[in-house]
């Protein structure tokens, strides 16, 4: 999985646009301004954050040694996953699907249909 791939699929979603973080280097995905993906160099490896639940995050972080709390983000809610681990790419495309859908339920209903969500 490359962060080209994982960045096109992120802004193929309804609503999504590209901000850069010039401080950290990272290119934040987001809707309606609110940030659902980052894609970002951790620890010298090319990685991207992603959003989820916190039971969720838990889970992962045990189970896969590419997953660590969010660097720089709430690591309650927020993961950080290495493009160069054992994760298999429908994992890649699963989590960012929840991101969006995690951070688009948020949205005020009127933004959602303003997106055609």
């Amino acid at each position: 999985m490359t962060s080209t791939e994982l960045l096109d699929y992120c802004l193929a979603k309804p609503g999504a646009e590209e901000t850069q973080n010039n401080q950290r280097g990272a290119n934040q995905i987001k809707v309606a301004d609110v940030m659902f993906a980052m894609l970002c160099q951790c620890n010298g490896r090319e990685a991207i954050s992603l959003k989820t639940s916190a039971e969720l995050a838990d889970d992962l972080r045990a189970k896969h040694s590419c997953i660590i709390p969010g660097d720089h983000l709430n690591k309650t809610h927020w993961n950080t996953i290495y493009l160069d681990g054992e994760l298999p790419d429908s994992q890649f495309y699963y989590l960012i699907d929840g991101s969006y859908q995690m951070v688009v339920s948020s949205l005020p209903e009127a933004v959602r249909h303003g997106l055609g969500i």
